[in-house]
């Protein structure tokens, strides 16, 4: 892997992150909304991948992670990962949780367990993607980060 780096995607300029969400077939219907960060890993060729918090709090949305096509299967989505656990560790969240369609084995390969979705906590039950953009179907996983 070459030198990479993992920075904020500047509020409103999400036109790249749109079009690997949609390619991707993940929701785009609430990324302007507030309480939503989104980062992007980039190398000297150019954006690898994006992955997004959402909330503030113990309990954070790990949400719209996403590797270029052209890029996968080089271990951008762990660090992905990686970067954005130590970036919610360092902010006080102490749990990250997520829904997944297509990647839970990706996760639990991270640490991350499966949950009783019932269970998920009232700011992460709040969520769009809880409540209406991510079907019931989704695996519901969490992580203790703290």
């Amino acid at each position: 892997m070459s030198r990479t780096t993992f920075a904020p995607l500047a509020s409103g300029a999400h036109d790249v992150l749109r079009l690997a969400l949609d390619a991707a077939g993940l929701p785009t219907d609430d990324l302007d909304r507030s309480g939503r960060a989104f980062f992007g890993l980039s190398d000297e060729k150019g954006p690898i991948g994006f992955v997004g918090l959402e909330g503030d709090g113990a309990d954070r949305l790990l949400r719209s992670l996403v590797v270029l096509p052209s890029r996968k299967r080089q271990g951008h989505g762990g660090l992905l990962v990686a970067h954005v656990e130590a970036l919610a560790r360092r902010d006080g969240a102490e749990r990250l949780h997520l829904l997944t369609n297509t990647v839970a084995d990706f996760f639990r390969a991270r640490g991350y367990r499966p949950a009783d979705r019932a269970d998920a906590p009232a700011p992460i039950a709040a969520t769009a993607q809880f409540s209406s953009l991510c079907p019931g179907s989704a695996a519901y996983l969490v992580k203790e980060i703290a």
